[in-house]
C-alpha cells in the first residue's frame, strides 16, 4: 500500500436512501483514487441493483476479503451481506436497516486496517429495530471501538461546531448535561483541533444552555453551576476557552468568526446555524477515535432517493476531509515525535554565532 494513499472504509448506509447514489457518483471519478484506496462494505447485489437503477457503468469493483487485501486504483468491496432484498426505495424498511447495520459492523471489524471511515446515511429508527439503544453512528462507533471520550464535530469552511450532547430528546437534556461532560468535551475538542485540524493554539467558544445565558440565574442556573466551572477548569490550565455565550447573539453578531470551534450544548443549538452556513458541503467528524471518521451532514433523503438527482457534494467533502485529517494526524505526530528538551530549546533560541 502506497504510504501517501489513505486506506479508506465506506459503509453503504440505508439502501433505500441516497447512500448508494452518493457512493457511485463519488467513486466514478478516477481522480479520487490518486489520494485514497477505498474499501466499500456492502451487499454486492444491492450495489449492482443501484448501478442499473441509475444507469451507471462506473465504478467497477473488485471483491476482497478485508481491507488488508485492498488494491490501489480500484474500488474494493468487502461483502457485508449477500441477502436478497426487495427494496422500497424512498421508504423506511426494517430489512434495509439491518443491511445498513451489517455494513457498519463489517467495517468496524476491519477498523484495525483502516485509517479512516466514511459512513453513508442510515435511518436510525430502522437500525434500532435490530440494535436496541441505537441512536446514531457517533456513539455506536465509539462504543464498538472502546472509546469513552469522543465528540461530534460539524466542520465547514466557515464554522466548526461540536456538541456537548448528541441525539438526546430535549426533555431529557438535564440527565445528560453535567459539568464533567462539558469539561470532557472541551478537552477532546481541543486535542482534536491540535492533532487533526492542525490548530496550534485553538480558541474555543462555549455556548450557554438557557436564553440570554441564564440572565444571572433568572432564566436558569446551568451556566453558573455547570458551564462556567467547566470552562474555568480548562482556562486555568492555559487553554483559550471562553463563554458561556448566548447562542442567538453569538451567531447573529458574527462572533463565531473569532474562534476555531464552538461547543454547543445540544443538537439543534449547534446544527441550525451550522446547516444555515453549510447545508450542502458540511461534514460530520467524530473526534477522539483511533481512526478518522467522517460522514455527510445530511440524512437518507428518502424524498429524492432513486431519482438520480442527489447532490454528492457533502459526501465527496466527507471523503476528502477524511483524507485531509489522516494526513494532518500523521504530520502533527511527526512534528511532535521528538521534541527538544526545554533547556535545549532555550539554547537554540538565544544562541549567537560569532
Amino acid at each position: 500500500m502506497s504510504s501517501n494513499k489513505v486506506l479508506l472504509g465506506i459503509t453503504q448506509g440505508d439502501p433505500n436512501g441516497v447512500g448508494f447514489e452518493l457512493i457511485l457518483k463519488t467513486f466514478s471519478d478516477p481522480n479520487i483514487y490518486k489520494y485514497c484506496t477505498p474499501v466499500l462494505y456492502a451487499n454486492p447485489k444491492l450495489f449492482v441493483y443501484w448501478k442499473k437503477q441509475l444507469d451507471l457503468q462506473e465504478p467497477m469493483y473488485q471483491l476482497v476479503p478485508s481491507a488488508a487485501q485492498a488494491k490501489e486504483g480500484k474500488l474494493n468491496l468487502v461483502v457485508s451481506s449477500e441477502d436478497s432484498l426487495e427494496l422500497e426505495i424512498g421508504k423506511p424498511q426494517d430489512s434495509a436497516g439491518l443491511e445498513a447495520l451489517k455494513s457498519l459492523n463489517k467495517a468496524l471489524e476491519d477498523a484495525q486496517y483502516l485509517q479512516a471511515l466514511v459512513t453513508a446515511p442510515l435511518d436510525k429508527s430502522t437500525v434500532a429495530k435490530h440494535m436496541a439503544g441505537f441512536s446514531g453512528h457517533t456513539g455506536y462507533i465509539a462504543e464498538k471501538l472502546g472509546v469513552n471520550q469522543y465528540a461530534m464535530v460539524l466542520t465547514s469552511e466557515e464554522l466548526r461546531v461540536a456538541l456537548a450532547t448528541e441525539h438526546v430528546p430535549i426533555t431529557e437534556l438535564g440527565k445528560h448535561l453535567t459539568k464533567e461532560k462539558i469539561a470532557q468535551k472541551i478537552g477532546v475538542l481541543a486535542a482534536a483541533l491540535k492533532a487533526e485540524f492542525n490548530v496550534v493554539k485553538p480558541r474555543i467558544a462555549v455556548l450557554a444552555l438557557n436564553p440570554h445565558a441564564g440572565d444571572n440565574g433568572l432564566l436558569g442556573k446551568e451556566e453558573e453551576t455547570l458551564i462556567k466551572p467547566a470552562i474555568e477548569q480548562h482556562f486555568k490550565d492555559g487553554m483559550l476557552v471562553y463563554g458561556p455565550y448566548s447562542a442567538d447573539s453569538f451567531f447573529g453578531s458574527g462572533n463565531y468568526k473569532n474562534f476555531d470551534a464552538v461547543l454547543a450544548m445540544y443538537h439543534d443549538q449547534g446544527l441550525i446555524p451550522f446547516k444555515t452556513f453549510a447545508f450542502f458541503d458540511g461534514v460530520n467528524v467524530t473526534v477522539g477515535l483511533p481512526i478518522v471518521r467522517t460522514s455527510p451532514d445530511h440524512g437518507t433523503a428518502y424524498d429524492i432517493a432513486g431519482k438520480g438527482i442527489a447532490e454528492c457534494l457533502s459526501f465527496r467533502s466527507a471523503v476528502y476531509e477524511a483524507i485531509h485529517l489522516v494526513r494532518n494526524r500523521k504530520q502533527v505526530a511527526e512534528d511532535y515525535s521528538n521534541p527538544l528538551p526545554y533547556s535545549e530549546l532555550r539554547r537554540e533560541r538565544f544562541r549567537i554565532d560569532f
